[in-house]
């Protein structure tokens, strides 16, 4: 064999291996980075938070009777990405109220979430709302209950779509709270066939189930736990099919401090752990900030074995391993 042509040989063979190298190289690239892309995303939907006289910000825009300032929260919550617009007006008058949806929705596009739990505050919010100035969209009503049933009758108004309080059941006309999964869901699952068989328009795509969300620094007694499994019985269950799921997102993390002793943000991570867990099964919006990056999160991220652990632990053990996290 001719001595050039081995050698030609030869080169050509490493100049393959090399590009067979760097294309694995390359295809082992995009795919790590696709993964943590889709790991990233979330499928999930925000009920945008501010107009809420609890918060304290707003509540100072409320005592003020500035309307301009509320408005501007509406408008820069619907820029940043809001699927609804939560209006809460606290113990303030139905005539507020009215005047306040109107007023919003000369500056917004989206659908409104009416917010309250007395029933006339309710009433005038939905007299109120024009659903041609959402593009059609029926607005939310927050929230129904067991003991809350003549919410109900709002359907009459306008359509709507209803947002279902699960964390309460009506004993002989009296409050029981709900403490476990099964609870929870069982007391979804009463108001959501009430509420269709009234109404035969109302499918489970308007209706929002909310298996409630208490402070993960206070948890001792797993609410967490319960408000996890209650999601996961309503995912599974053919009958609530195609419905939504809904929390309170900021609970999760109230009373606990902005930032580890290293500086690190502690209630964002957090409040993403939830979501890494409860997202696949059909948590598709939340009750949040629409200035929060919300995301998945990986196997091995602090926050998210953090939130892990603590489902696994009782009492005391827990809140002592939430302190180990922003310590």
């Amino acid at each position: 064999m001719d001595l050039h042509s081995g050698k030609s040989a030869c080169f050509f063979t490493k100049k393959y291996q090399i590009l067979q190298s760097y294309f694995f190289y390359l295809v082992y690239f995009i795919y790590y980075n696709f993964r943590r892309f889709l790991m990233a995303e979330l499928n999930l939907k925000i009920i945008a938070e501010k107009i809420n006289d609890s918060v304290p910000g707003t509540h100072k825009l409320f005592e003020a009777d500035d309307f301009d300032g509320i408005v501007a929260l509406a408008v820069m919550q619907a820029e940043q990405g809001a699927t609804y617009i939560d209006v809460n007006v606290g113990p303030r008058s139905p005539q507020l109220m009215s005047r306040l949806v109107k007023a919003i929705q000369e500056k917004v596009s989206i659908p409104l979430c009416i917010d309250s739990p007395d029933f006339e505050l309710q009433k005038a919010g939905l007299s109120a709302y024009d659903p041609s100035k959402a593009g059609g969209a029926m607005p939310l009503v927050n929230s129904i209950s067991e003991l809350r049933m003549e919410f109900v009758e709002l359907a009459e108004i306008q359509p709507v779509k209803f947002l279902v309080l699960c964390t309460e059941s009506s004993v002989d006309g009296n409050l029981k709270p709900n403490e476990t999964g099964e609870e929870i869901f069982a007391a979804g699952l009463r108001v959501s066939k009430a509420i269709k068989e009234k109404y035969s328009y109302i499918t489970n795509d308007d209706l929002f189930f909310d298996p409630g969300m208490g402070p993960l620094g206070a948890d001792m007694n797993g609410i967490t736990n319960a408000t996890i499994d209650a999601v996961k019985l309503i995912h599974e269950s053919e009958e609530l099919k195609g419905c939504h799921m809904s929390v309170g997102l900021s609970n999760f993390s109230v009373q606990l401090p902005s930032r580890t002793a290293g500086g690190d943000l502690v209630k964002t991570p957090l409040e993403s752990a939830f979501l890494t867990l409860t997202n696949p099964m059909g948590m598709d919006h939340v009750i949040g900030s629409t200035k929060k990056k919300y995301r998945s999160l990986e196997d091995g991220h602090p926050a998210l074995e953090t939130v892990k652990d603590i489902l696994k632990l009782e009492g005391f053990d827990r809140l002592t391993r939430i302190q180990e996290f922003y310590s």
